[in-house]
């Protein structure tokens, strides 16, 4: 799995990113976490808002920093297809 952060690294990626790693750590997951930071890279993904949160070049969050309960619900729903 592949999840990515998008945004220029503002505090709310940086906690996106924190909170991204605690729900992989609570479902015992491994996964590359990629920080996205190019501009251009995050509008081409259809991203407005930032922060960004995409699994395996899908988008499911843009313009709000998730809890790890919501970040672990999303990935559970993306894996278990």
């Amino acid at each position: 799995m592949r999840i990515k952060i998008l945004g220029q690294g503002c505090s709310k990626c940086v906690m996106l990113a924190d909170n991204t790693r605690r729900a992989l750590d609570n479902l015992g997951r491994d996964a590359d976490i990629i920080k996205v930071t190019d501009i251009a890279e995050i509008a081409a993904l259809g991203v407005m808002a930032t922060p960004g949160l995409a699994i395996d070049d899908t988008v499911v969050s843009t313009g709000r920093v998730l809890a790890p309960k919501s970040i672990e619900d999303l990935i559970l729903t993306h894996t278990s297809n």
